[in-house]
Formats: C-alpha cells, sequence, structure tokens
C-alpha cells in the first residue's frame, strides 16, 4: 500500500510560461503572442525587475525595466523609455 501511495505524495514544481496574446497593429503583424520566461524582483531597488520574454516564439536576451522612473534597459546598454503599446518593440 505504501509503494502505492508514495509516488504521489511527492510534489513536483510547475514550469509554465505566462503566455498572452495582444493585438497590436504594428505595420506588418497584428497578432502578437508574448511570454514570459523567466522574471525576478531586484532585492536592493523592489521597482525593478529583470525579465526575460518571447514575442511570438523568438526569445529576446534579458532586460531590466525600472518601473519607478518607466523605462527598460536593452542589452545591459540601450536606455528605452516605456511607451503606450509598445510591446514588440
Amino acid at each position: 500500500m505504501l509503494l502505492l501511495i508514495l509516488p504521489f505524495s511527492v510534489v513536483h514544481p510547475a514550469f509554465a510560461d505566462v503566455c498572452r496574446n495582444y493585438d497590436v497593429y504594428d505595420g506588418l503583424q497584428l497578432h502578437h503572442q508574448i511570454c514570459i520566461l523567466s522574471i525576478s524582483r531586484s532585492a536592493k531597488n523592489y521597482w525593478e525587475y529583470r525579465a526575460a520574454i518571447s514575442v511570438d516564439g523568438v526569445k529576446r536576451p534579458t532586460e531590466v525595466y525600472n518601473c519607478r522612473e518607466r523605462f527598460k534597459v536593452h542589452q545591459g546598454e540601450t536606455v528605452l523609455p516605456f511607451e503606450q503599446k509598445s510591446l514588440v518593440r
């Protein structure tokens, strides 16, 4: 009986991407799927997040999002301000 119960008592962590579908017209495509592959909050600056995302299945490098000043740091050097509907830029 114990051998039957033991395999079901172990809980495995869930590994699932958080994906959303967005309808944004950017001149080329109307429908995009954006998935958060990994996200972590900075321990020192709680308003900063590091996130790796994929847009339409294409993985992008990890970017730093500063939610206090409303900008993101792309590739560790380029600073881009948040824009309305700028999901795929």
